[in-house]
C-alpha cells in the first residue's frame, strides 16, 4: 500500500501567466506558495482483478478505458496499469474552491502510482507528467501553476518560456515575513463552487482575442508578479498587500467571470473594515476570499462571518508531494 500527500496551493503574484495562451507568446511568471491543506492518494493492490475507485463516487471497473474519472483513467494509461488496483482520495479542501486541487490530484496520484510500481520520479518529472495529462491529454483550459507547486512544494517562482518549459526558483523570503504572512492574511470561505475550467476557457478567449485590453492587464498581472518577489524577499509584507489589490482590479479587467456581484460587494466591505488588499483566489468566481490585514483583522472577520462566510487558516511553504506510507 502507498499514501501520497501532496498539497494544495496559494498564488502570490502573477496568477494566469502560466496559461498556454499567455506564456506561449510572452512568458510567463507565477510566485506562490504550499499550503498546509493536502490531498491524499491511497494506492493498493486489490485481490479482485476489477479496478476499484473512492473519491466523491465510487467506481469498479474490468477495464481501465470504462473508468469515469478521467485524470485516473489517463493517469493508468500513461503508467501501463491495468487490473488489480484500488484507488483511494481524501482531501482536506473541497475542490473547485481556488486551491488548485486537480493538479495537486494528478501529481499525488502519479507519485503513488509511480511508487507502486516500484519508481521514484523526480518532481520536475511528476510536475511534466501531471501537466501533460490535464493540458494535451484532457484539453483542460488550465496552466502549469498548480502541478509545478504541488509537486516542489515551499515557496517557489515559476519562470514560464514561451516555449512551456518551467523553470523553478526558490523565493528566499525571510521566516519573520512568512510569520506576518501568516497572521495578517485571512481566507474565507465563500460557499461558491465554480468549474475552474469556465473561468479559466473564457479567461483565455478573452487573452487570445485581446478583448478590452485583456493582454495588456495580463502584462500588468505579470509585473505585479515580479514586484511580489521583491517585496516579499526584502520582507515588506505591507507592500504585498497593496500589490493583492493591484491584482485584483487587474484580474477582474480580464474576464467578467472572474468576479460577480456578491464577490464584489464582500470584497468591498473588506477594503472598508480596514484590510489593505485581497482577492479570491484561484481562477475566480467562487471559492476562497483572501484579505491582507494588518491591526483590522478583527473587524474585517466580524464583517466577513456576518455574511455568512466562514473563516479557514492556512499555513504557507508547506513541503511538496510526499509519500507518507510505503507497505
Amino acid at each position: 500500500m502507498i499514501i501520497s500527500r501532496t498539497p494544495f496551493r496559494l498564488t502570490l503574484g502573477g496568477g494566469g501567466t502560466d496559461l498556454p495562451s499567455y506564456y506561449s507568446k510572452f512568458g510567463g511568471f507565477v510566485v506562490s506558495s504550499a499550503i498546509d491543506k493536502y490531498v491524499y492518494l491511497v494506492v493498493k493492490r486489490r485481490f479482485e482483478e476489477e479496478v476499484r475507485l473512492s473519491y466523491s463516487i465510487t467506481e469498479i471497473v474490468d477495464a481501465v478505458d470504462r473508468i469515469q474519472h478521467p485524470i485516473v483513467r489517463e493517469a493508468l494509461r500513461l503508467l501501463g496499469l491495468r487490473d488489480h488496483l484500488e484507488i483511494v482520495s481524501i482531501g482536506d479542501a473541497p475542490s473547485n474552491t481556488g486551491l488548485g486541487s486537480s493538479g495537486s490530484f494528478t501529481v499525488g496520484l502519479l507519485h503513488a502510482l509511480h511508487m507502486y510500481g516500484g519508481k521514484n520520479p523526480s518532481r520536475q518529472e511528476l510536475a511534466e507528467e501531471a501537466c501533460r495529462i490535464n493540458m494535451e491529454i484532457l484539453k483542460e483550459p488550465s496552466g502549469k501553476q498548480d502541478e509545478y507547486v504541488s509537486a516542489f512544494g515551499g515557496f517557489v517562482c515559476l519562470n514560464i518560456g514561451r516555449d512551456g518549459r518551467v523553470e523553478v526558483s526558490p523565493l528566499r523570503i525571510p521566516a519573520e515575513a512568512v510569520s506576518e504572512l501568516e497572521n495578517n492574511l485571512l481566507f474565507f470561505y465563500t460557499g461558491i463552487k465554480r468549474e475552474a475550467s469556465d473561468v479559466l476557457q473564457d479567461q483565455q478567449s478573452a487573452v487570445e482575442r485581446d478583448e478590452a485590453g485583456s493582454v495588456e492587464a495580463m502584462h500588468r498581472i505579470k509585473e505585479i508578479g515580479f514586484k511580489v518577489k521583491r517585496a516579499l524577499e526584502r520582507g515588506d509584507v505591507t507592500e504585498f498587500g497593496n500589490l493583492q489589490h493591484e491584482h485584483w482590479l487587474a484580474k477582474r479587467s480580464v474576464s467578467s467571470k472572474m468576479s460577480n456581484p456578491l464577490i464584489d460587494k464582500w470584497y468591498r466591505m473588506g477594503l472598508e473594515s480596514g484590510a489593505i488588499g485581497g482577492k479570491i483566489m484561484g481562477a475566480g468566481g467562487g471559492g476562497f476570499l483572501m484579505f491582507y490585514c494588518e491591526d483590522t483583522r478583527d473587524r474585517v472577520r466580524k464583517a466577513m462571518v456576518g455574511e455568512g462566510l466562514e473563516e479557514v487558516r492556512f499555513r504557507l511553504g508547506s513541503e511538496g508531494s510526499k509519500i507518507i506510507i510505503n507497505l
